[in-house]
């Protein structure tokens, strides 16, 4: 993808909030605190970071992008149907009956997407196994990058793919967490406490940068250090506020796995339609 400056990735990044609010709204079923939280690293990846191809997404040189948390999945399909893998007006087809953009990513539905996603847990050891093919392969080029959410990491699958990513000294694989510090029984730190999550993810042998993961800028530049990190594999965890941009769902966890209804989205898209008010017009 042709790299676009800071603002207009922002004005993106916008177009895929009020989007998920209108994918939400028409299923009437869904998350989404997640997919708001997450959408400038979504735009940050597909539309600067990422080495790919929407006219042709099987390319062999791209890189590899795993969704772990795969009911965040309204986010990925508005930054790829922006991104030009299919049309826009097809988001309104979320988790309709024979839809192509089910709850959950089916890898056989949707080009470009890599892996089917529902079972939590899964996504890293799918990254570092991609990884290793592309080790024995010796595509030196491509990377797997896999976004996962902070109540995953409860999983003890993602604590196994952490062993053997440091065992194997996996540099081309770059986790993303989610660490927005909810999950749909409650705060993280409530439910099953995380922290000093740093320091786990560096006694497993990774190397570990912290991001503002509402920053595009921010998660760009932390991708590229990623990169240049030789002996280890690469945690960042990017924290981000759920229901990002939208103030009666930020930080309230209760909105996890719900959608709004019509006057919940009518109210949230006039707040990212105005940046909360920010900007006024005639018809505001």
């Amino acid at each position: 993808m042709k790299k676009q400056p800071i603002a207009r990735l922002e004005t993106i990044a916008n177009d895929i909030r009020k989007d998920i609010i209108k994918m939400l709204e028409h299923a009437g079923s869904g998350h989404s605190a997640g997919p708001l939280g997450l959408a400038d690293i979504f735009t940050a990846l597909y539309f600067d970071v990422l080495k790919h191809d929407p006219k042709n997404p099987d390319w062999a040189d791209r890189d590899i992008l795993l969704l772990s948390n795969g009911h965040c999945v309204p986010v990925r399909y508005a930054a790829m149907a922006h991104a030009g893998y299919f049309p826009v007006k097809e988001l309104l087809t979320l988790r309709k009956f024979g839809s192509r953009l089910q709850g959950h990513p089916e890898r056989t539905r949707l080009p470009g997407m890599e892996t089917t996603s529902g079972p939590l847990g899964c996504g890293l050891s799918q990254a570092c196994g991609m990884a290793l093919a592309m080790r024995m392969d010796k595509q030196t080029h491509r990377w797997v990058y896999v976004v996962m959410g902070d109540g995953e990491l409860n999983e003890g699958n993602i604590w196994e793919a952490a062993m053997l990513g440091g065992k194997y000294r996996l540099n081309n694989v770059i986790g993303i967490i989610d660490r927005n510090n909810i999950q749909i029984d409650g705060p993280t730190e409530d439910v099953m406490p995380l922290e000093n999550l740093k320091g786990k993810w560096e006694s497993f042998g990774w190397h570990v940068l912290e991001v503002n993961g509402n920053d595009i800028e921010a998660v760009i530049d932390a991708c590229a250090m990623a990169k240049t990190i030789a002996e280890k594999p690469v945690m960042i965890i990017a924290h981000t506020i759920p229901g990002k941009g939208v103030d009666f769902m930020e930080s309230d966890f209760h909105w996890h796995g719900m959608p709004p209804d019509h006057e919940q989205a009518k109210k949230a898209l006039h707040e990212l339609r105005t940046l909360g008010g920010k900007i006024r017009g005639e018809h505001e």
